[in-house]
């Protein structure tokens, strides 16, 4: 079963798709995305269709649930998997800068594939890492999702930014690290291109957000200059959230690009977001009953503290890459 479920009481879709229930967990002595695995050619870094797809471009045929008040659709988009490494004990830190470059490149050249299906309305590059966000497949990679429509989050994202466009004339995600810079306390570090900052209303304890300091929609606009900036942030990013409690920090990294084939889009802002799901080394910060009923967030420390340790974790990461 794969199919798109209407929830009237958000007018949101929901992707219902049971064939994932019997995904596999890694095998102890297999890996499917290394190169001497058999399935995957060698490789620096790789795009693979999902073996298990929440959304594809040949959809199957729905379920006969529909009526006058349950709503479905075919659950049409595409859902890819970027190999990072053929290495597999490789993690985004330990990756030369050269090498995340033709990462970033991939990025880029995905999305612009992706778009060129009219049916897609959203593009969302992200990456699940660890076993406490339910990664099976422990081999370092990403994800990209195609979407056929503009999920909620980011509808309201989407008036949020239109809205300060009419009443300030102004992108609000310029005037938020405009703001951000200003007072400095929340910012860890950046290049010329990208600020790393752990937002004044943060929802997780180490959720920093890389900002693209010039005003771009995609991924893809980046120029050459941007992209190898990208590749440095990227990298110093997944080095600061290790280097904070001295192992692999679980994290969602998610990347923020304008919907396609959606008309004017020109009031968004290209930009990163990591959700780690840890508060301490040991405690992990759980979407409980307000996060996840009521979508009202708890964040257990103030980000102007947290700030303090993530530039100290960034420190340290850069004084092993002396």
């Amino acid at each position: 079963m794969a199919e798109l479920r209407w929830n009237p009481l958000i007018n949101d879709w929901v992707m219902i798709a049971s064939h994932r229930q019997n995904r596999p967990q890694m095998p102890k002595d297999w890996c499917p995305f290394c190169p001497s695995g058999g399935k995957v050619p060698d490789y620096d870094v790789l795009e693979y269709d999902n073996d298990f797809p929440a959304l594809s471009q040949n959809p199957p045929a729905m379920d006969d649930v529909a009526n006058d008040f349950f709503k479905t659709a075919p659950s049409y988009g595409k859902c890819e998997v970027i190999l990072y490494s053929p290495e597999h004990t490789k993690t985004l830190k330990e990756l030369s800068h050269e090498h995340v470059c033709k990462l970033v490149d991939l990025w880029c050249e995905r999305f612009e594939a992706l778009r060129q299906d009219e049916k897609i309305k959203f593009i969302f590059i992200f990456e699940n890492r660890g076993d406490v966000v339910g990664v099976t497949m422990p081999h370092p990679h990403g994800q990209i999702y195609g979407y056929s429509f503009i999920p909620k989050k980011l509808q309201l994202e989407d008036e949020a930014y239109r809205a300060s466009i009419s009443e300030k004339g102004k992108c609000l995600c310029c005037d938020m690290l405009e703001h951000e810079i200003a007072d400095g306390r929340r910012v860890i570090f950046e290049n010329d291109s990208f600020t790393v900052f752990l937002p004044f209303f943060c929802e997780y304890p180490y959720g920093i957000y890389i900002m693209a300091k010039r005003h771009v929609q995609y991924i893809s606009e980046l120029n050459d200059k941007e992209r190898s900036d990208l590749a440095d942030i990227v990298k110093k990013c997944a080095g600061t959230l290790d280097s904070l409690f001295g192992y692999n920090f679980p994290y969602m990294m998610c990347m923020y690009n304008a919907p396609v084939n959606s008309g004017d889009v020109s009031h968004h802002h290209f930009h990163i977001a990591f959700y780690p799901p840890m508060r301490s080394a040991e405690k992990q910060k759980f979407n409980a009953s307000s996060e996840t009923g009521a979508w009202a967030h708890c964040n257990p420390t103030a980000p102007e503290a947290t700030s303090i340790e993530l530039r100290e974790a960034y420190k340290r990461f850069m004084d092993t890459q002396e």
